[in-house]
């Protein structure tokens, strides 16, 4: 795939590109919007550097790629509430959604993706993984492949790690919704490439339909050891003014917690997905 405007550098080989020759905080034609998108499905998440944007230029970047959705269970910003604050205070010992996961796949309709833009770093540490999940369902076995296919997952916001990790973020809140769980296929295709994606997380996928914990224990383990194999991943080291975009649909994610301490601050918007299929 080539590209005209956009400057892609791939970071891994298996998923990653940092985006050269664009300012995010200008309007940005159709011609390298559509070249911006073409790099989020070749990559699965793609970067870009020293962007000084205010969160007027973070929202209108991302609505060029589809509605935004609140983040269930977590404030926006004030005055701007489509923008989540992600915020790790020095003295917190959890980060927000540490843990491999791909975002709220205990929704119905889970986010196409997510535009992550770095405003306040530790000197030292809080980078966060990135991988692939096109490439870890292409790499399981033909017998695997054929066991998983018509497999359903059951999802849930209420498993451990990840209730854990959202517990300092939702203090002051009026409610704490019941638990949220929905149902997606074990392998979906992606509805812009037609791709089979792995599409299991060890975030919030706590079984299989029809089957018993004793049953989809073993297997769910083998595949969340799968996924996160360093063949298919990367590593993104933040600076000031650095900014993520992932396809939630293609990629997991799993932020770094070694910078006790001290603080970080990120600012996330949410785009609107599909109904895995």
């Amino acid at each position: 795939m080539t590209f005209d405007i956009i400057k892609p550098r791939a970071i891994a080989p298996a998923l990653g590109a940092e985006i050269g020759g664009v300012d995010l905080s200008n309007d940005l034609d159709d011609a390298t919007i559509a070249e911006i998108r073409r790099a989020l499905l070749q990559f699965r998440v793609i970067f870009f550097r020293d962007q000084d944007i205010t969160p007027e230029h973070h929202l209108a970047f991302a609505r060029r790629f589809g509605d935004l959705v609140d983040y269930p269970m977590v404030h926006g910003l004030d005055g701007y509430p489509g923008i989540v604050p992600v915020i790790k205070l020095e003295t917190e010992t959890d980060n927000f959604g540490g843990i491999w996961h791909s975002d709220t796949t205990y929704l119905a309709q889970p986010p196409m993706g997510a535009i992550l833009v770095a405003r306040e770093l530790p000197p030292d540490g809080g980078d966060t993984m990135f991988a692939n999940m096109v490439m870890a369902y292409e790499a399981l076995s033909e017998g695997m492949k054929e066991m998983l296919d018509g497999l359903v997952a059951v999802n849930g916001s209420a498993k451990a790690a990840v209730a854990k990790s959202r517990a300092d973020r939702q203090k002051g809140m009026i409610e704490v919704p019941d638990a949220l769980v929905a149902e997606h296929p074990v392998v979906r295709r992606h509805p812009e490439t037609g791709e089979k994606v792995l599409y299991v997380n060890t975030g919030h996928t706590m079984g299989i339909r029809g089957m018993t914990e004793e049953e989809s224990g073993p297997l769910l383990e083998f595949l969340f050891r799968h996924q996160r194999a360093e063949e298919f991943c990367c590593r993104f080291q933040w600076r000031p003014g650095s900014v993520a975009f992932w396809d939630n649909r293609s990629s997991q994610h799993y932020p770094l917690n070694d910078y006790h301490g001290h603080k970080r601050v990120m600012h996330r918007i949410t785009l609107a997905g599909d109904t895995p299929f």
